[in-house]
Parts: structure tokens; C-alpha cells; sequence
């Protein structure tokens, strides 16, 4: 075998040698052929030029063809050429253009051709010097373009001559390698080749036997792709398909790669279907180091922009599964069974079925799994800023912040777009139930449910929650106009059996203490502990996802602290200890700690006689027992009604604080509640059985079996108390014509249903048969009267305290009706004291009595009296009488100073007033009985005094003023009458005539009674 070897080598081997030479020759050749050329072209240009090689210049300096040395006249005569460029310019520019043609053209065939029949010697001398001129110019710029041109000409002479030198430098390698390819076609032997082909045999076998191995890993790729996966390790998985296929691409040429190939490619796509799911779940539940690692793998397969998409594509059908699912629950465990036809239904159908019982649980449950979804998406965000954060340290390339600018645009819009349909799923939600007939405290927890979701959703993504707010606004508009009518409807049942009797709560008691206002947030109750106070306190600057970032949901604390506040504002037995309701009293069941002196005074007053000293003590005595409250507490006077006013007030306040679109509505609402509770008030106990002096205040009919006669009618209307203000009078009537329904319960009333209008009315309430106001013993209802009147002032005083609240709360346009409630409804409660306590000052007193008694007294004396008349002291006993009943009423009710000033007043105002008539009735009355006037009404203030510290006494000007009116002359008579218009018609007209005959004659009577009737007359 190796004999046949041998020959076929060396056969082989020759053919090679011989087409080496060849090549070998070939290029010579080449080399020759273009040395000559070069030569010849070189040669060729410096012909052209009239040049010689630089050999030649120095050794032959003789002139070449068609050049000759010029004559001495003609270089004198180039020296004599213009040397300006401009002019030589011209010069060549005069030169025909058939001169620069060819190279071919013939000048002296031309020239000859151009001379003219009749030659003429100046002519042609002339035109050959203007030759000659041109051919100097050409010279001359020839040879400055030859000077000019020299450098580079020389240099372009040396790379020519650089090349011939190189070329003959490839002759001689072309030379000696044919030399040597001939002596190793004649040196090679057959072992050598041998060797040669062995080697690369080798190397061959290496090479398949490495792809081999790595074919052969290539092949159980696929079992170890399977455990990354089942590892949950994507970007493991994803990183080893992708260099599997890169390295499958370099083995190709394989058949078995292939196949193989096509398996990776349904492999990565498996890859990517399970990485898709495994992006769904952070959509609930997010967790940083299992959404790394898909992030991470998505960006290994380059698809980042993708993976964002696919993600805000979840969140979304999270949300509506989610949502979807809570509500299928609660639905089949309320229907009871497992019935599909719930599942088919849409999610809108769905909310129609929930009951009401299920609703706040589902609710609730609702917001919970909205709340992971939100909280999985807001980690998504965070996570996403802390990678740019460091992606950004790094200088990245522009796809890389392309990438980043995509993301973070679509996480943004996402925001909105997910809070949008949580609003859409919770609205369907909200508005599937009537939630009319709901309880108080289970709407209550609904619209704190929803705030809360608000809350959420501002936190979220910044938005108002404007599809909740008009869903939850037409829920509660709903809500609160059914529930408010029920609430007026059940206060005038509360107000018609209410009994007016003291609601015992402790001294300290305040609204906060209420269960209703602890979302004010301004006290808490004394039961709940203080670690709970403490724990309840939570860090104002942190929002909810803050909060609630490391586990825990913001709608688990509902309903959660109901039963651990109690309240604790009642009083035992109407007082804070038994030994504080014993001293209560003590100073008016026994007198031991009065001193004898006073007792005795107290005995004298009662029989008539002038007390001679303690004068001092008794004054003391009746400012310690002004307030009628000795020792007692100043508790709060309120009654169960004026509780539940209060807790209805708090209960509207929660709702308006909760939701602020219909804040309006709601603050109308609790002004109706304060309206109705004044007006009753004034009904009941203001009203007096007498014509009201406007007829558009509501009046009662006469009650009968009075005990007393009150006070005449015209002192009510002519003497100038001021019992109802024109602000009170315009208070009352508003509210009559706006929230009393007149036509309720009366005769005109048809059986048709009530319109609109007449729905939002409330009947007036009748007052309870159970209270009796015509008893003279129980000075004519105090008792029930105080405890009406004060439980207003404290309601209206509570209504201060709530104002700056409700002033937030209110919208800015409405603020204006707030500040109008204020300043004419709810200031005028303590004006009610006047008209409802007068009713009693006019009552307790007998002022018919004593207008009797004057009657009967004689005024025409002629000598100075020293004792007053006995009526005097009948008019103090009765104000004893009365002092005494009041000590008796403030056993059952604290009477505050301000009521019993406003009592004391009254009767003051109305005892003097009753003098200044029955001195108006005197038909004579001499200087002697103005006197006894006088000392009549000093000893009156002076024993008046002593029983009670009002300061200054009512009215005290308006006695004395009338009694020394007697003394005055015509003139300052006339003037008295235009100053005082106090005074009625008849006590004037009774002043001039009881004057006639001792200072004023006929005359001026005429004149004084005639200015009377002119002040009277614009009064009719």
C-alpha cells in the first residue's frame, strides 16, 4: 500500500511545484511590463514639457525642439514688459482662444492666413510686436508656473525612481523563490507528507469529538430546565435555553441539532407561558425576591416592555376576580345552596342579590381584597424606584433608559387606571342595595368603610374618588332624608311625653363624653383605659400603605372599639355622692349656720316691722343665697329629650364627617333639630294666655282654673319690657312657616296624602298632661320651666362649642347660612328666658291686690306722714312669699343667677310698674301725698333690698321720675310729656289733671293734654 502511496505523493508534489513557477512567472511579467510602462510614460510627460532628466540638464544644454535662446533686443524688450500682473493678465487674456484649441493647431499657417491682400509695413510691424508682447507674457508666466511646480516635480521624480528601484527589488524575490520552489520540488520526501496528513487527521478527530460532548450535553438540558422551573429559578432556566441555543446554532450542520433546536424553542416558549403565571400572582401577593427573579428573567429575554403590560393586564383581572369572588361567596351562603345560575350572572347582577344582613360583612371583605391588590401594585411601584435608583449610579445604554422611561410612564398611568376600577367594582356594589331602611350605626360603618376607601385611593394615586363620593352621596342623600324624617317625627314624641324633669348628669358632663362625638376626637371617656388611649394614638405622618406596609389591613379596625367605650356622664340619684346631695339643701332645711340676728330680721320682715341692724348681714345673706344652689354642683341642666337632641346631633355630625359632599345637607338638618327644640320650648312655656302682640307668633288658648289673676294685658304690651326682640319674633316665624306643619291634625286637614312640601313638616307637639303649670304653689311650673329654658341655653351653648367643627366641615359658598343660623337661631335661645319667665313673675305676684289697697289710700293729706301705707308691706310679703317659693323650686332644680335675675327683674319691673298705675289712678293729691309717694316707695326699695343682690333696682328711675313729675311748671311739664314716652296715655293725661288747680291752670291743662294726644295720635 505505501509502494502505491509514494508515486502518487510525488506526483501531487510536482504538479504543485509546477503551478508555483508558473505563478511565480506570471507575476514577473506583470512587474516588467508595468516598470516599462512607467518609464515610458515619464519620459513621454518631460517631452511634452520641454524637460530633461536632471542628468541631462547638467551634461546636454542644448535646445530642444521649437525652443530658441532669445536675442538681446528681445530679453531687453521682456525686461521692458509691464511687470503688473494686472496688465500681464490682460495681455494673456488678448490672446485668441484658437491658440489654446489643440495641441495639433498649426500658428504660423494661421497667422499667414490672416495677412491681407495689400500688406502695409507700419501695420505689420505693429501687430508683430503685439505678438511678440503676447509670447513674452506666455514666457514668462510658463516659466513662473515652472518655478512654482519645481518641488514637487523633483519630489514626484523621486517616487518614480523609488519605484523602479522596488520593482527590481520583485524581480530578484520572484527570482530567487522560483530558485527555491525548484529545489523542494526536488527535496520533499513521502515520510514528511505522511506526517503532514496524519496531523490533520488528529486535529479533525478532536474537533468532532468535542462537538460530540457537547451534543451529547446539549441532549439532557432539557431534564435540568424541568427542575429550574419546578425551583421557581426563571432567569436560571431562561439564561441556560438561551446559551443551548446558541450553542445549538453552531452545530447546525448536524441533523441530530436540529431537532434539538426546535425542543428548545417549545422549551423557552413553556419558559415564558410559566414566568406569565408566575407574574399574576404578585398581583395579590407581592413578594420582593419572587418578583426579582422574574423581572430578571423577562429582562434576559428582552421584554421588559412586555412583561409591563402583562402585569397591568393582571392587576385588572385580579380586581374583578377578586371582587367577583368575595361576593359569589356571600351570595350562595345566603341563598343557601351552591346554585350556578349565580355564576353566570354579571358582577353588577351579582351585588342585587346581597342582603342586608351580608352587606357590611361583604363590604368589608370587599375592601380588604381590594386593599392587597392596591398594597401588591404600590410595592410594585417602590420596587421598581429603589432598581432606578441603582440603575442610574450605572451608566447605561440609551435602549436601557428607554426601557426605564417606559416603565415608569405605564406604572404611573397604571395608578389611575386600577384606582378607577376598584371605584367602578365598589360603586356597582354600593348602589346594588337601597340602604334607606338601614340601622344608624350599620350606615355609619358603611360610609366609614368607604372613607377609609377614599382615603386609600388619595393616598394611592392622588385621586378625589369622584365616582365614590356621587355613588356614596346617592346612597346617603337617600339615607339621611328617611332617617332625619323619622328622627323629627320620633323628637315630637319624645317632646309630648316629655315631662320636663332634670336629667341627672355628673358637674363635669360634657358632649365629648358621648359615644356620638368621639370621632371629634376631643376626649375620651374615663373607661377606656389608657393603654388603649395610647394605642389608639397612631403617627400622624404616616399614610396607610406606611402603616400597613409589613402585614395588617386598614379595614380590620372596623366595629372593632364599639363595645370597649361606655359612657359614663349620669349622676347617681341626680348627684355625684350622697354626701354632696345632702348639703345641698342644708341651707334651706335648717338655719344652723345662720346667725341669730339674721333669724330675727327674717321674723321681723315677715311681721312687717322695720329691722333696726344686721342690716349688713341680711345684704350678705341674700347674695350667698342668690344662685338658690348652695354648695351644689353646677351640673348641667338638661333633659332625656335635650340628651337625645345631643346624641342626634352627634350622630349627624359622624355622617357629615365621614362624608363632606353632602355636609350641607346635614348641617340644614341639625339647624331643623335645634329649630324645632326652640320653638316647642317656646310653645309650651313662652306663649301666655293673653293676645300676643303680633298675631304671627303662635298663641295657646286660655288655660283654665288659673289660681291667680295675672298681670293686666296692656303692661305686657304698652310698658316697655322688650319680652320678644324683633330678632326672636323673626326667629319663630321662620320656623313656624318652614318646619311646622299647621294643618296636621286639624280640621282642615283631608284625607289626601300630603304633598312635597308638607312632608318635610313636623306637626307642633301638645304638651304632656303630666305637667302642670296653673299650680301657684309650684310658682306656676319653674321647675318645668327652668328645665326647658336651661336645657336650651345648654344646647345652644353646645352649639357653640361645635361651630369652629361645622364651620370646616361646611362648603364655602353655604358658609354664610351657617353663619346666619348662628347669629339668629341659635343666639337668641337665652332670650326665651324673658317672655317664659315674665309668665311667672306676672303670675306669682298679686298685683291686682295691690292696686286695690291704693285705691283705697288718701292723697290729698295735708300734713306729712313718718309711716308708710299698709300696702307696702302687703307688696313686700308677697315678694317674701315669692323668695320662699323660689328656695322651695331650687330643692327640686338648680336655679342659675341668671334665671333668677331675669325673675327677680320681672316682678321688680312689673311691682313698679304697678305702682306708677295705681298713683296714675290717684283723683287728688296735695305736695303732702307726693311725700308719702315717696316714703312708699323708699321703704318698699329698702326691704326689697334685703331680698335679693339685683343691682340696680328695675325700673327704680321710672317710679321716682313719675312721682316728682307732680312738681314741675307748665313748661317743664310740656317738655316732661315729649321726653317720657314711657308712659301710657292715661298715666300722663292723670299727671296734668291731678296738677290742675295748684300749679297749672285751665289753660295750660288744655295745652299739656293736646301735646298728649299729638304724641298718641301716630300711634293710631
Amino acid at each position: 500500500m505505501t509502494c502505491h502511496v509514494i508515486p502518487v505523493v510525488k506526483h501531487g508534489t510536482c504538479l504543485a511545484l509546477q503551478e508555483l513557477n508558473c505563478n511565480l512567472t506570471e507575476k514577473y511579467n506583470i512587474v516588467a511590463s508595468v516598470l516599462k510602462y512607467t518609464m515610458q510614460k515619464i519620459k513621454s510627460l518631460m517631452a511634452r514639457q520641454g524637460l530633461k532628466s536632471p542628468q541631462e540638464s547638467v551634461v546636454d544644454m542644448s535646445p530642444v525642439e521649437n525652443f530658441r535662446i532669445p536675442s538681446k533686443e528681445e530679453l531687453r524688450e521682456l525686461r521692458e514688459q509691464p511687470t503688473d500682473p494686472q496688465a500681464e493678465q490682460e495681455i494673456i487674456d488678448s490672446i485668441e482662444e484658437v491658440y489654446f484649441s489643440s495641441d495639433s493647431f498649426d500658428m504660423v499657417q494661421y497667422e499667414l492666413e490672416k495677412l491681407p491682400p495689400d500688406l502695409n509695413l507700419h501695420e505689420l510691424e505693429e501687430y508683430r510686436d503685439k505678438l511678440k508682447r503676447q509670447q513674452a507674457a506666455v514666457s514668462k508666466r510658463v516659466a513662473d508656473l515652472i518655478l512654482e511646480k519645481q518641488p514637487s516635480y523633483v519630489k514626484e521624480l523621486e517616487r518614480v525612481t523609488s519605484l523602479q528601484t522596488n520593482l527590481q527589488l520583485a524581480a530578484v524575490i520572484c527570482t530567487n523563490a522560483r530558485r527555491q520552489l525548484r529545489s523542494s520540488k526536488e527535496g520533499f520526501t513521502e515520510a514528511s507528507l505522511g506526517l503532514l496528513a496524519n496531523q490533520k487527521r488528529r486535529q479533525l478527530l478532536t474537533g468532532l469529538l468535542k462537538s460530540l460532548r457537547t451534543i451529547k450535553t446539549l441532549q439532557r438540558t432539557d431534564v435540568r430546565l424541568s427542575e429550574m422551573l419546578e425551583e421557581e429559578d426563571y432567569p436560571g432556566a431562561i439564561q441556560l435555553c438561551l446559551e443551548c441555543q446558541k450553542a445549538a446554532s453552531t452545530f447546525k450542520h448536524y441533523n441530530c441539532i436540529s431537532e434539538l433546536n426546535s425542543k428548545l424553542q417549545d422549551t423557552l416558549e413553556q419558559i415564558e407561558e410559566q414566568l406569565d403565571v408566575a407574574l399574576s400572582k404578585t398581583c395579590k401577593h407581592f413578594d420582593v425576591s419572587h418578583y426579582t427573579k422574574v423581572q430578571l428573567a423577562y429582562k434576559l429575554l428582552g421584554k421588559t416592555q412586555t412583561a409591563m403590560d402583562q402585569l397591568h393586564m393582571h392587576f385588572t383581572q385580579a380586581i374583578h376576580n377578586t371582587v367577583f369572588q368575595v361576593v359569589l361567596g356571600y351570595v350562595e351562603l345566603c341563598a343557601g345552596n351552591a346554585d350556578t345560575k349565580f355564576q353566570k350572572m354579571q358582577y353588577k347582577d351579582l351585588c342585587t342579590h346581597i342582603t342586608p344582613d351580608s352587606y357590611i360583612p361583604c363590604l368589608t371583605d370587599l375592601c380588604k381584597a381590594l386593599w392587597e391588590v392596591m398594597l401588591s401594585y404600590h410595592l410594585t411601584i417602590l420596587w421598581h424606584d429603589e432598581h432606578y435608583k441603582e440603575e442610574e449610579a450605572v451608566p447605561a445604554a440609551d435602549d436601557s433608559t428607554v426601557g426605564r422611561s417606559y416603565v415608569k410612564k405605564k406604572l404611573e398611568h397604571g395608578l389611575t387606571r386600577i384606582w378607577q376600577d376598584v371605584q367602578l367594582k365598589v360603586k356597582a356594589y354600593l348602589l346594588g342595595t337601597d340602604m334607606s331602611n338601614f340601622k344608624y350605626d350599620d350606615f355609619i360603618v358603611v360610609l366609614d368603610v368607604i372613607s377609609r376607601l377614599m382615603q386609600v385611593g388619595e393616598e394611592f394615586c392622588g385621586s378625589k374618588s369622584e365616582v365614590l363620593q356621587e355613588s356614596i352621596k346617592r346612597q346617603s342623600v337617600n339615607y339621611f332624608k328617611n332617617y332625619h324624617r323619622t328622627r323629627l317625627e320620633e323628637l315630637r314624641m319624645f317632646l309630648e311625653n316629655e315631662t320636663w324633669e332634670l336629667c341627672p348628669v355628673k358637674s363635669n358632663f360634657s358632649i365629648a363624653q358621648l359615644h356620638e362625638f368621639k370621632f371629634m376626637g376631643q376626649c375620651r371617656s374615663p373607661s377606656v383605659s389608657p393603654s388603649r388611649q395610647s394605642e389608639s394614638i397612631e403617627p400622624v405622618d404616616l399614610s396607610l400603605f406606611e402603616q400597613y406596609l409589613q402585614g395588617g389591613n386598614p379595614f380590620e379596625m372596623q366595629i372593632d372599639n364599639k363595645e370597649e367605650e361606655t359612657e359614663d356622664v349620669l349622676a347617681s340619684n341626680g348627684y355625684e355622692s350622697d354626701e354632696l346631695e345632702k348639703c345641698v339643701y342644708q341651707d334651706y332645711d335648717s338655719d344652723s349656720d345662720v346667725a341669730d340676728e339674721l333669724k330675727q330680721d327674717y321674723v321681723d320682715e315677715q311681721t312687717g316691722d322695720v329691722p333696726v341692724k344686721s342690716v349688713s348681714r341680711e345684704t350678705l345673706r341674700s347674695q350667698k343665697r342668690s344662685d338658690y344652689n348652695l354648695n351644689r354642683a353646677n351640673a348641667p341642666i338638661l333633659t332625656n329629650t335635650t340628651l337625645n337632641v345631643i346624641r342626634l346631633v352627634g350622630k349627624y355630625m359622624q355622617m357629615m364627617n365621614i362624608l363632606k359632599p353632602i355636609a350641607f345637607d346635614v348641617i340644614h338638618c341639625v339647624s331643623q333639630l335645634f329649630d324645632y327644640y326652640l320653638y316647642v320650648v317656646y310653645t309650651f312655656f313662652g306663649r301666655n294666655d293673653m293676645n300676643m302682640p303680633s298675631a304671627s307668633l303662635p298663641s295657646q288658648g286660655s288655660q283654665a282654673g288659673l289660681s291667680r289673676q295675672t298681670a293686666p294685658v296692656y303692661w305686657y304690651e304698652s310698658s316697655g319690657l322688650g319680652l320678644i326682640s324683633s330678632r326672636l319674633r323673626t326667629t319663630l316665624s321662620r320656623i313656624q312657616e318652614s318646619l311646622i306643619d299647621m294643618e296636621a291634625g286639624g280640621e282642615t286637614a283631608g284625607p289626601h296624602a300630603p304633598n312635597e312640601e308638607r312632608k318635610e313638616k313636623v306637626p307642633s307637639p301638645h304638651l304632656s298632661q303630666l305637667v302642670v303649670l296653673m299650680a301657684s304653689e309650684t310658682l306656676y311650673g319653674l321647675a318645668e320651666r327652668v328645665v326647658a329654658t336651661e336645657s336650651l341655653v345648654f344646647l345652644a351653648e353646645q352649639f357653640e362649642l361645635l361651630q369652629p367643627h361645622l364651620d370646616t366641615m361646611m362648603p364655602s359658598a353655604k358658609k354664610p347660612f351657617l353663619q346666619q343660623f348662628y347669629s339668629q337661631t341659635v343666639s337668641t335661645a337665652s332670650e326665651l328666658r324673658k317672655p317664659i319667665y315674665w309668665i311667672v313673675a306676672a303670675k306669682a305676684i298679686d298685683y291686682e291686690q295691690m292696686l286695690l289697697l291704693m285705691v283705697g289710700v288718701k292723697w290729698d293729706i295735708k300734713e306729712i306722714m313718718s309711716q308708710h301705707n299698709v300696702y307696702v308691706d302687703v307688696l313686700l310679703k308677697e315678694f317674701e312669699k315669692f323668695n320662699q317659693k323660689l328656695g322651695d323650686v331650687s330643692k327640686i332644680v338648680r336655679i342659675p343667677l341668671p334665671v333668677s335675675n331675669v325673675l327677680w327683674e320681672h316682678c321688680i319691673r312689673l311691682a313698679n310698674r304697678t305702682l306708677v298705675e295705681g298713683y296714675a289712678n290717684v283723683k287728688k293729691c296735695s305736695n303732702e301725698g307726693r311725700a308719702l309717694m315717696q316714703l312708699d316707695f323708699q321703704q318698699f326699695l329698702m326691704k326689697l333690698e334685703k331680698l335679693t343682690d339685683l343691682r340696680p333696682i328695675p325700673d327704680k328711675e321710672f317710679v321716682e321720675t313719675y312721682i316728682k313729675a307732680y312738681y314741675l311748671t307748665e313748661n317743664d311739664m310740656e317738655q316732661f310729656i315729649k321726653n317720657h314716652r314711657e308712659y301710657s296715655m292715661k298715666q300722663l293725661t292723670n299727671l296734668v289733671n291731678v296738677c290742675l288747680g295748684s300749679h297749672i291752670n285751665k289753660k295750660a291743662r288744655q295745652k299739656l293734654l293736646a301735646a298728649i294726644d299729638d304724641i298718641d295720635r301716630p300711634k293710631r
